[in-house]
């Protein structure tokens, strides 16, 4: 699947599919003897559902999570049963006929999604879904009073349950108080469904330690190479790989004033590379103007603000024979790669992998299939 980019390709993207196979590995070795599925919703974090979901199941993964009933159906398509698909958002209203047709498990999150599938159910006989606690989070699944009710009217041995889940609200913090307590809630709660696959721990829930394991656990975005050990090194390997070619290269006099709003003010003479990446592209705006990259190996700062299509760096301190019209500037590598390009950019590394667009030219590396 790997290939040269064309002569024409503004901006090229490499995905190192092994790299998300090794992760996926190490994942479901440090969980063991808990049972280790994969997240692949928003198209696999930015990357490519297709070409991310056959790597991982090329690796062993038999579990797949996604956010929609039509990111499940996309996700079916690709793979057939006996891969488990389970659906994290549920049966919206007049939707529940579609997953059995399609072989797909729902995440039940609340009263309403439970009596969609149980008349669905009474239909179709045996159907399993996975039950949602919310434990703490305030998002999806059930409240605790609505558990209760639930529970008091005998509804938990009604169907054949694939999982009963909850969600962590502060595993990327691992000292928080609210990881024990929404622990806690669950194992009490988890009583109600003995033979149910209990499943608490995403990416960084995995790293919290064994006793938030249960029977399954669930990584999204550390597959893709975010660091879910806030403030520790990075035990993920690098997946993503950015780079964009540049446009042109023009010298600029001391007081030059550059980009939209004339936000930069030349200090100096200097000499400007302007790329083809902008946030049409997905790389985002707010990384103006803390944002950088490199070339040869040398560290380059945006300067004024990222466009629709384009981003400047100055490029001074480069060699004219590395910064030249043509030549690539690289944006995300390992030494910058997507969590310190999301401090530059004010948010997080999942944001700046769901957003990449795409109008990158696309490289796939480290599968065949």
């Amino acid at each position: 699947m790997g290939s040269e980019p064309p002569v024409r390709a503004g901006a090229v993207l490499d995905i190192d599919l092994g790299a998300i196979a090794e992760n996926w590995r190490s994942l479901a070795a440090l969980a063991a003897p808990a049972e280790c599925a994969a997240v692949v919703k928003a198209d696999a974090y930015g990357l490519g559902m297709e070409p991310v979901s056959k790597a991982l199941a090329q690796a062993g993964c038999r579990i797949f999570f996604v956010a929609s009933l039509d990111e499940g159906i996309a996700l079916r398509r690709l793979h057939p049963q006996p891969i488990e698909i389970a659906v994290f958002n549920g049966p919206l209203p007049g939707t529940a006929r579609e997953f059995p047709a399609f072989g797909l498990s729902p995440v039940l999150n609340d009263p309403g999604q439970f009596e969609d599938w149980a008349l669905v159910a009474s239909s179709k006989g045996a159907l399993p879904a996975l039950f949602h606690l919310d434990t703490g989070m305030a998002r999806l699944g059930f409240s605790l009073r609505e558990f209760d009710a639930f529970i008091a009217r005998g509804l938990s041995n009604s169907m054949p349950w694939r999982g009963f889940i909850s969600h962590l609200a502060c595993a990327d913090d691992p000292g928080h108080p609210q990881n024990d307590e929404q622990k806690q809630r669950f194992t009490a709660a988890r009583a109600r469904f003995p033979a149910c696959t209990a499943s608490l721990a995403a990416s960084c829930g995995i790293f919290l330690g064994r006793d938030y394991h249960f029977d399954l656990v669930r990584p999204g975005a550390a597959l893709y190479g975010v660091n879910p050990q806030s403030g520790n090194s990075n035990p993920m390997r690098p997946v993503a790989r950015l780079k964009a070619r540049i446009v042109q290269v023009r010298e600029v006099d001391r007081g030059a004033r550059v980009g939209y709003g004339a936000a930069h003010l030349m200090a100096r003479p200097g000499r400007l590379a302007i790329a083809a990446v902008g946030y049409g592209d997905g790389w985002p705006r707010s990384m103006s103007p803390r944002g950088c990259a490199r070339i040869g190996g040398k560290r380059v700062p945006v300067i004024g603000r990222i466009s629709m299509d384009l981003s400047t760096f100055d490029v001074s301190a480069v060699d004219p024979s590395l910064a030249r019209p043509g030549a690539f500037i690289d944006l995300l590598d390992e030494e910058y790669g997507v969590d310190r390009a999301a401090a530059d950019a004010g948010t997080i590394g999942y944001e700046i992998l769901t957003a990449l667009g795409r109008r990158y030219h696309r490289i796939y590396r480290g599968f065949e299939g």
